[in-house]
């Protein structure tokens, strides 16, 4: 088993899951960065293009042909709609892309889309305010990209004279409702037959640049069974979707976004129990993975640290060579 991870800058605790896995697969990284930390864990690192180039696809073809990839996991949100696209391209080499239908990916992608489908699906999510709606009783806001990702633009908004600062500075901007409560991060596994097959909340105590740093498993029924409401509302999805909620105080459940992908905090659920890699290994060479839909530690707390590779000179020159 041949698995390629695409844009894996940092994620180095997921690409040892993957390695970690029962079916124990050789690993090809691709990014564009030559010093992305995680390439230098890979068997082996390619260089790529930028994901807008018009040259990416045809370098991850050719990679996927060289490297005999069986399996190819995006991990950022920019390069999900995009692959969708091309997904045939790869199915024609024999390589399954982990990435879900078009219309997924047009829902998470654009933050009013994704509040729309809230709606439709019947799941409450924060108000999206026109500017000529909002009364000083609004305040405090959100306003944000529409299209962002990683936290990058989010900004808190106290009273006017700061949304009409913020609304010029941030790109393509929408105004939301501030909710508070607990924030949950939920990873969902979703087989390659379109089954919901694991659910992990996970509280998020604390976060840094968007991902989370301090956090625990929760194992809350309620939760688990409102993200899978949710997720089974998505048309075509499949693999890693990262689902973010707020738990109010007396049980309301308000959903924010979806990300159809890895999040960066799923080293947690990996390390309770939730072994994603092995099931969707094992799914994608035809095996139903014989799980409950809990089957993982409740209250394992994650505390994240900085930790570093270090690489000599003659390492940097031909690791990305091999």
């Amino acid at each position: 088993m041949n698995i390629l991870l695409t844009s894996v800058g940092r994620r180095v605790e997921l690409l040892k899951a993957f390695r970690e896995s029962i079916y124990q697969p050789k690993i090809i990284t691709a990014d564009s960065k030559r010093n992305a930390p995680a390439s230098f864990l890979a068997d082996t690192a390619e260089l790529v293009p930028k994901i807008n180039d018009p040259n990416y696809i045809d370098s991850l073809l050719d990679i996927c042909d060289r490297h005999r990839i069986d399996l190819l996991i995006p991990l950022i949100d920019p390069e999900l709609p995009l692959l969708s696209l091309h997904q045939q391209q790869f199915r024609d080499r024999g390589v399954t892309v982990l990435v879900s239908s078009s219309a997924t990916n047009a829902i998470c992608h654009s933050k009013k889309k994704t509040s729309l489908f809230f709606k439709q699906i019947g799941v409450k999510s924060p108000r999206i305010y026109e500017l000529n709606e909002i009364t000083d009783l609004d305040f405090p806001l959100i306003i944000k990209p529409d299209t962002g990702s990683s936290s990058v633009g989010v900004c808190n908004v106290k009273d006017r004279v700061e949304l009409n600062f913020l609304i010029n500075y941030v790109e393509n901007p929408i105004v939301q409702q501030l909710i508070v409560g607990e924030e949950y991060t939920i990873d969902v596994l979703v087989d390659f037959q379109g089954k919901v097959i694991s659910i992990v909340p996970r509280l998020r105590i604390e976060t840094r640049s968007g991902e989370i740093s301090k956090g625990i498993t929760v194992k809350n029924p309620a939760l688990i069974a409102a993200a899978k409401q949710v997720v089974e509302s998505l048309p075509g999805v499949i693999g890693c979707i990262t689902v973010q909620c707020f738990l109010q105080s007396d049980g309301e459940i308000i959903f924010l976004e979806i990300n159809p992908r890895f999040g960066g905090g799923y080293p947690l659920a990996h390390r309770a129990g939730a072994d994603f890699p092995s099931w969707l290994i094992q799914s994608l060479i035809g095996g139903i993975p014989n799980i409950a839909i809990d089957e993982w530690e409740d209250g394992l707390t994650m505390l994240r640290y900085d930790n570093a590779i270090f690489i000599k000179a003659d390492e940097m020159s031909f690791a990305l060579k091999n």
